[in-house]
């Protein structure tokens, strides 16, 4: 049968002429309201979508931010509960046939990627979307639920986006006929590890100029969850490969304490957003190595100095094959976007016949002081970004390679 939507009445306390609201939605397709509207109307009222009715563990969310960047795509809204539970909304107006085929498919993606995030990954994520320092996560969290303890808060956050523990939303202006296929969809995946609805959110214009909004559940999954692996008391993991390869990298002799000098002196002045970055010692050769989060120390950021050539630079490098050689393909045929993203004065070359995607810049009189600083100063915030860029794009690369390898 096919579903019929009415239109609300509005009856005034006075007894007057009762008034039928108009749909901001016509029946022609057209609308008054986009999606930046509906992403405007979550991000400023989060208890207008009808979340305890699909799962109560994610009632009362936090709105963080709107059009979060990750590898796949931006995030329409991004809300925490104050038990660190991930929200991810996705706005779409339902008058668009590609919009209802592909809706489903992104905020999996969404989440596929989140889902190899931490705190710490997230929390860099919205600095640099809301362009502020601190911990944006946690502040907006205790403007709702000031007792909230930073410790537990950013370890159950952890704990969820790697779990893959979130409330997924799929909201749309007015869902027409046809459209509740995508929950049959949804339900019949049944491998999906995150609780999902499916959110009609009709809009009507009152008299005085005023929205009503008036939410509908019409599709929610259930649960299902992953096999969590728990670590006896008394053991312990041995280092990840990441660890150990970053030690055999910074461990080879070189030319001397002049070059630990120096690199000391970068890492004196360098300051990280990302706190899960791990920072290595001073080496004694010409370069030192941020290792990224692909399996085996397959990738990492080098950080050099060409004394013949008085040339700096941050690269991307890899092994020939393996994890870390894949995300660097992958990063290099998303390079208009990652041109942006690292400041527009990086290049993408070939060296091996690999891609290699460098900043560099020539310094001499690198030995005068005054030099030197300059020179720190240009690393230290190239070495940040690369980081911020280059992190979150090998891990999600390198899981799908995991899962596909070549």
């Amino acid at each position: 049968m096919t579903r019929q939507r009415f239109a609300p009445l509005l009856i005034p306390a006075d007894g007057g002429q009762p008034v039928r609201l108009a749909s901001i939605a016509g029946q022609d397709g057209t609308s008054d309201v986009s999606e930046a509207d509906i992403q405007n109307y979550v991000h400023a009222q989060p208890g207008c979508l009808p979340i305890a009715e699909i799962d109560p563990i994610f009632a009362n969310p936090v709105a963080i931010c709107r059009e979060l960047p990750t590898p796949a795509g931006p995030i329409d809204n991004l809300m925490v509960t104050p038990a660190g539970l991930p929200v991810l909304v996705e706005c779409k107006l339902w008058r668009n046939p590609q919009a209802r085929r592909e809706v489903v498919g992104q905020i999996l993606d969404y989440a596929k990627e989140l889902s190899r995030w931490s705190s710490s990954d997230l929390q860099r994520a919205v600095r640099q979307r809301l362009k502020c320092t601190g911990d944006p996560v946690l502040e907006k969290v205790r403007e709702i639920a000031p007792e909230t303890d930073e410790v537990l808060f950013n370890d159950a956050l952890t704990h969820n986006l790697r779990r893959g523990r979130f409330l997924l939303l799929i909201v749309g202006d007015g869902i027409r006929e046809g459209v509740e296929a995508i929950g049959d969809y949804l339900q019949a995946h049944a491998g999906l590890h995150f609780s999902l609805g499916l959110v009609e959110l009709p809009i009507f214009a009152l008299p005085d100029g005023s929205r009503l909004v008036v939410p509908r559940v019409l599709a929610r999954t259930t649960v299902v969850t992953r096999t969590v692996v728990a670590v006896p008391e008394g053991f312990a993991l041995e280092p990840t490969d990441e660890e150990a390869t970053e030690v055999a990298l910074n461990a080879n002799s070189g030319l001397g304490s002049e070059q630990q000098q120096f690199w000391q002196g970068l890492l004196d002045r360098l300051n990280l957003d990302d706190p899960e970055q791990r920072v290595p010692g001073a080496p004694r050769q010409g370069y030192l190595n941020f290792m990224m989060p692909a399996p085996g120390g397959t990738s990492w950021i080098n950080v050099y100095r060409n004394r013949k050539l008085s040339e700096i630079g941050v690269e991307l490098l890899s092994t020939a094959s393996g994890a870390g050689a894949y995300a660097r393909r992958v990063i290099a045929d998303d390079w208009p976007t990652v041109k942006v993203e690292l400041g527009g004065t990086a290049e993408l070359t070939e060296r091996d016949g690999r891609p290699l995607i460098v900043d560099r810049r020539t310094v001499p009189g690198l030995d005068t002081p005054e030099i030197r600083e300059q020179a720190y100063g240009w690393l230290a915030e190239r070495v940040n970004t690369f980081v911020n860029v280059m992190r979150p794009r090998v891990r999600s690369a390198a899981a799908d390679y995991e899962q596909h390898p070549d």
